[in-house]
């Protein structure tokens, strides 16, 4: 793997772990030597997971709609910064460039962002692996709530494995590294 999209809150959220869990990633990304590709902030776990990265040597895209330059605190110390005219540029953007997608916790952007990767992985448009770092349970509703959908004959068995969740660092790069469409 050459680089991972990491989706992720541009706050900090409610627990300082999420924010050691976000700038762990970044390191570890870069020791990997992978790249990171994200949504270009400065602020929150983007911030921390790019901060982190670059301060280990690694490669970091940032890829931002010129409507949030201002919003968002554009991150001035990237490797590149992608300025894109939309959102949807934005991901299609970000898919083409990651081998892979990582969710950290966030709000619906994020959530917005692994669906449709997932989606996209789902319907064969990539063949990329999606996961969910789920740092102190966060994704657990979520997790519980595609069972459910499983369980009522919305969505295959096969199609919810594809959705890895790990609760380490460690553990997702490696279930990302081995993962194989089934």
């Amino acid at each position: 793997m050459k680089r991972i999209c990491v989706f992720s809150g541009s706050s900090t959220g409610a627990l300082d772990e999420y924010a050691r869990m976000a700038a762990s990633l970044g390191r570890e990304l870069a020791r990997r030597g992978i790249g990171v590709v994200y949504g270009g902030a400065s602020i929150g776990l983007m911030g921390c997971v790019a901060d982190a990265a670059l301060e280990e040597g690694g490669e970091v895209i940032g890829i931002i709609p010129e409507a949030l330059m201002v919003r968002e605190v554009v991150h001035s110390g990237l490797t590149e910064l992608k300025v894109v005219a939309s959102m949807h540029e934005r991901k299609a953007l970000m898919a083409g460039l990651s081998d892979g997608f990582i969710a950290l916790p966030g709000g619906y952007g994020t959530l917005e962002e692994l669906a449709e990767m997932i989606t996209w992985l789902q319907l064969r448009i990539h063949a990329k692996p999606c996961g969910v770092l789920n740092v102190r349970d966060y994704y657990g509703h979520l997790i519980r709530f595609l069972d459910y959908a499983v369980e009522q004959g919305f969505l295959k068995q096969k199609h919810r494995d594809k959705l890895l969740i790990a609760e380490t660092v460690e553990g997702m790069l490696d279930a990302l590294a081995g993962f194989r469409l089934p």
